[in-house]
């Protein structure tokens, strides 16, 4: 057993856990739960002493604070496994320069838990122009520079260096979208799975609860981690391909369907539960962006858990083997994880320090998981999966009714009711054998499928009875908003607008023009005017004055600088001031990035014949998408005056109503940087809607009168 975790035991098809049994119900609860409940994991050996442990049996390393909240996924992860009996440490943030600060509670008896945090590190720690971000809102205080670049690789660099023994998987959002063979947008090139990178044992991706209690006790009951290699939302590496499975060559273009490896049978049938499909290699995706933009379509069919085939990729001599996505947790288990007795704030060593991520989540409520939307550009169905989660009603009260009673900073008002989405909850496909043999990428794009149940009644049912509760006297919906879904029901626009906008309501059209919403996959801009009509009517009928707050996407690819003239155009005619705006950031694994890298169009069958899309990659043409967005702001007017007059709509310029920038330029404006300077007051720029979290707080818009967010 190497350090890369080669084995060539090739292991039974992954089996579906128990469905109507909470999580890790299948195992006996390990020896060390007489210890108890810790009130917050520990972090050091004093605090492990005064738990009276000699050991930690899992170490979690984290680029994150330690905030002992659901919302943060190494508290989660960590309780989960503390409620099965396992002494859990908590490494946040160590010094990276050396191993010794990833030595500090000792070696873990059975396995090294490595996440970069709730963010991809290099999302967090770089904006989409490559620059480095000047605060972190997952480190105290906000600081900057509290995680390296890539930190799961250097993570597990530093553990395998504290302790050469010690297993080591891979997990978190970070692991979940580098599994394969990646473009990287920072290096701008395509690297290895981060799992050979990093030299780790196994990387779980997704929805991880199953795989880790899993791990946990098969490495508790003796097994070695290299016979770990049937769990479902693994990886690992292994020397040779497994004699009894059957392999499906997708590694060519220009071929219609699937073919079987020369010598092989089809895999279809009865053999189909023990066949794995061959990606291209990572040398050839890298060398070959045809080929990168065909296995990123072959595996973005191959996400659904309920007919998702294996997938193995060769990187030189090794061959990476990716087992099925995991199966979605049932509501129970939905209950039993958010359920799990966190102190819901940051751990004690902080003081008083601030960590900006917890101010603003600590009073909100997760109600589900996953979206079925399938943007783009966004990552969450490749990380959670498209099938909706949800907890049960008395799960998200019983929270609620936590924050009212523990948090001394609660003033009755939750911050938001939501999740990937705020009106996915209980939403699903209405005939369960036609979602397990489903590939549609999307649910709602370029229709909503009929065999989508849109029923809103039982979120309407949720908001009545959250807001009813003793001492809550606000219950708001912060989540970004399926409005193409939420027109279908107009009763619940009408509860939306009546009891839980705070004044604003963030809104994601995304674009107006028919060339980029076709590569994001969104919803034409009818679907917004139709959502905005309601929303309008009801908050009038409440007596509110409300305002909807559009995100736009600039530089998407599939944006022509003509699209982009289009949406400032409208952006003017509906009085959008925006003061804070987004370019496309392209995010490991995301089917626009397989755009943005190979020029082609995964969304339909590759060929090298395919059209190509247009890509704005030139800091310049990405700087000019941007202004447009911020077609008010004097440092952007000498870039649009240049662009317009390119552009053959000289009669923009100038005093006239219709015109989009003037003639004269005020003094002291757009002097060098094309737009890079800001005015006084202005709003940093913030990347947004990448599918990974992000710094919070919504866009500021100004407008006149009615068109005004």
């Amino acid at each position: 057993m190497s350090a890369y975790g080669v084995t060539d035991r090739p292991g039974p098809p992954a089996p579906a856990p128990p469905r109507d049994r909470g999580l890790g119900t299948s195992y006996r609860k390990h020896w060390a739960k007489r210890f108890g409940v810790a009130p917050q994991l520990p972090v050091s050996r004093a605090e492990m002493e005064a738990l009276g442990w000699d050991a930690c049996d899992i170490v979690l390393v984290t680029g994150d604070a330690y905030v002992d909240h659901p919302s943060f996924g190494m508290a989660l992860i960590g309780r989960l496994l503390e409620a099965q009996g396992f002494r859990v440490g908590i490494l946040a943030q160590p010094r990276w320069q050396s191993a010794e600060d990833f030595a500090r509670l000792g070696p873990p008896r059975l396995f090294f838990g490595v996440t970069g945090g709730n963010m991809d590190s290099m999302v967090n720690r770089y904006t989409s122009d490559r620059r480095i971000r000047s605060n972190d809102a997952y480190t105290p205080e906000g600081a900057p520079h509290a995680r390296p670049d890539r930190c799961v690789l250097v993570y597990a660099q530093r553990c395998r260096e504290a302790f050469p023994e010690v297993p080591i998987v891979l997990g978190g959002i970070e692991a979940s979208l580098r599994r394969v063979a990646h473009y990287d947008y920072w290096s701008d090139k395509v690297r290895r799975s981060v799992l050979l990178d990093a030299k780790a044992d196994l990387l779980v991706y997704g929805n991880g609860e199953r795989a880790v209690v899993a791990i946990a006790h098969r490495l508790a009951a003796g097994e070695p981690v290299g016979a770990l290699t049937n769990l479902r939302g693994t990886a690992f590496v292994r020397g040779a391909l497994p004699a009894d499975w059957t392999v499906i060559d997708a590694t060519r273009v220009d071929e219609p369907g699937e073919r079987a490896a020369p010598g092989v049978a089809s895999a279809l049938g009865a053999e189909g539960a023990r066949s794995v499909l061959r990606l291209p290699s990572y040398e050839q995706v890298r060398d070959d962006r045809v080929l990168y933009a065909h296995a990123s379509r072959t595996l973005h069919r191959e996400t659904n858990p309920g007919n998702a085939r294996a997938l193995v990729q060769a990187h030189g001599d090794r061959l990476l083997w990716l087992n099925p996505p995991p199966l979605p947790l049932t509501t129970k288990e939905m209950d039993g994880v958010y359920g799990l007795p966190y102190s819901r704030r940051p751990h004690l060593s902080y003081g008083q320090a601030k960590i900006p991520a917890f101010e603003m989540i600590q009073h909100s409520v997760t109600i589900m998981r996953g979206c079925f939307g399938g943007c783009s550009f966004c990552s969450i169905t490749e990380h959670e999966g498209r099938v909706i989660q949800s907890r049960s009603e008395a799960s998200i009260l019983r929270e609620i009714e936590a924050i009212r009673d523990s948090s001394p900073a609660f003033t009755g008002v939750i911050s938001d009711l939501g999740g990937p989405t705020a009106n996915m909850y209980r939403l699903g496909c209405k005939d369960p054998a036609i979602e397990a043999s489903c590939r549609r990428p999307s649910c709602v794009y370029p229709v909503i499928c009929k065999n989508l149940d849109t029923d809103h009644s039982a979120l309407i049912g949720l908001y009545r009875k959250a807001r009813a509760l003793p001492g809550v006297k606000k219950v708001l919906v912060a989540s970004g908003l399926r409005y193409d879904l939420a027109v279908r029901s107009p009763e619940y626009v009408r509860e939306l607008a009546a009891h839980h906008v705070g004044g604003y309501l963030k809104i994601a059209p995304e674009h107006t023009e028919a060339g980029p919403l076709s590569k994001m996959m969104k919803p034409g801009i009818g679907s917004y005017d139709r959502f905005k009509e309601l929303f309008d009517r009801y908050s009038q009928q409440a007596g509110k004055e409300q305002y909807l707050i559009p995100y736009f996407i600039a530089a998407h690819p599939g944006t022509t600088d003509e699209d982009m003239l289009a949406l400032a155009l409208w952006l003017k005619r509906n009085g959008f001031r925006a003061d804070q705006v987004q370019a496309f950031l392209p995010s490991p694994m995301a089917s626009a990035t397989a755009m943005y890298h190979s020029g082609k169009d995964p969304l339909h069958p590759v060929r090298r014949a395919s059209p190509e899309v247009s890509v704005p990659k030139s800091l310049k043409q990405r700087r000019l998408h941007k202004a447009f967005l911020r077609y008010h702001d004097p440092e952007n007017w000498p870039l649009l005056r240049e662009a317009l007059v390119r552009l053959g709509r000289a009669d923009l310029i100038g005093k006239a109503k219709h015109c989009l920038v003037p003639l004269r330029q005020p003094p002291g404006t757009g002097n060098a940087g094309e737009g890079r300077r800001r005015t006084p007051g202005a709003t940093r720029f913030k990347t947004q809607h990448t599918g990974l979290p992000v710094t919070p707080g919504p866009p500021v818009t100004r407008g006149r009168g009615r068109g005004r967010s």
